[in-house]
């Protein structure tokens, strides 16, 4: 199933270049809370295939990474994703309370100052995706990158306000929404946009939104094109290669499981046996890759530039 593991290098897509930034890049999750319908029997049938990068050798926890995507164009530096962030309060995952990454410093390594961005993207609004919008100053949470628009989808917003407005007990999406999303859109500086929104649309390609909700109601993914070629960065549609050999496994953490299952063929059946690099929120590094069909399943090479 895996192929040229290496350290991901900055993608080109034709005049547009993408470059990972992480934040925890190895995180171990148990895979059967991960996956609802996964057996430890199916665990050990891949454990091979897997390998010790993406399996722990000992237990067979996933493991999993947390990044952001850089996408530089002619015009702006868009920020896709911004993952778990510092010092926040998230008691009901261990792994993501307090946190103390050098993700800003990691940021400024890959050339970008967060007052030189242009454009904040989240695929969706749970925690780990939304984490960086943010940061913590004289105890306030203050926008992370002030220069930024930070563009959301109308529908995820809409969900998660509705959620937020019924006064859970628990806070939304791990308390996220009020620490990381809020403060934003109070700030001035948050669009909410159709879920097909472009940010830039040129002859030869562009940058652009496109629905794919079922992970959660608004969810999107975000198209690179340019040079004759396409890059896909689709967040949590799928989580991990496990996945690809086993396209029926059901996430928890799913909003509607039966259309994140069909967004996520759809997804699969596009790219297998393309060119198209796709970018997943979660693959460890070198991240990036390309589908390629294995029978009535898929295997992802991973890049090695």
């Amino acid at each position: 199933m895996i192929e040229g593991k290496a350290r991901m290098k900055p993608i080109g897509i034709g005049a547009i270049e993408i470059q990972r930034v992480g934040d925890v890049d190895c995180q171990r999750v148990d895979p059967h809370q991960l996956y609802s319908n996964l057996t430890p029997e199916l665990v050990a049938q891949q454990r091979d295939a897997l390998g010790p990068s993406l399996m722990a050798p000992d237990n067979g926890d996933l493991l999993l990474s947390y990044h952001s995507y850089v996408v530089r164009t002619r015009h702006h530096t868009i920020v896709v994703d911004t993952c778990l962030g510092n010092h926040k309060e998230r008691p009901t995952a261990p792994a993501w309370h307090r946190l103390d990454t050098p993700y800003l410093a990691r940021l400024e390594q890959a050339g970008v100052r967060p007052q030189d961005v242009d454009v904040v993207l989240c695929t969706h609004l749970h925690a780990d995706h939304v984490g960086w919008n943010t940061r913590l100053d004289n105890g306030r949470w203050v926008p992370t990158f002030p220069n930024a628009r930070y563009l959301i989808a109308q529908s995820e917003f809409a969900h998660c306000g509705a959620l937020h407005s019924a006064r859970p007990a628990a806070p939304v999406n791990r308390g996220s929404f009020e620490d990381s999303v809020l403060p934003v859109v109070q700030a001035g500086i948050a669009d909410l946009v159709p879920a097909s929104h472009r940010i830039e649309l040129e002859p030869e390609g562009g940058v652009w939104l496109e629905p794919a909700p079922g992970h959660t109601p608004g969810n999107v993914n975000i198209v690179v094109r340019g040079g004759g070629r396409d890059a896909i960065l689709c967040g949590d549609v799928i989580h991990h290669p496990i996945q690809l050999a086993l396209p029926w496994l059901e996430l928890p953490a799913d909003f509607d499981r039966d259309q994140a299952s069909a967004t996520r063929r759809a997804l699969l059946e596009r790219c297998a046996d393309t060119d198209i690099v796709l970018l997943t929120g979660h693959f460890p590094d070198p991240t990036s890759g390309r589908l390629r069909r294995a029978g009535d399943a898929f295997r992802f090479a991973f890049d090695a530039r």
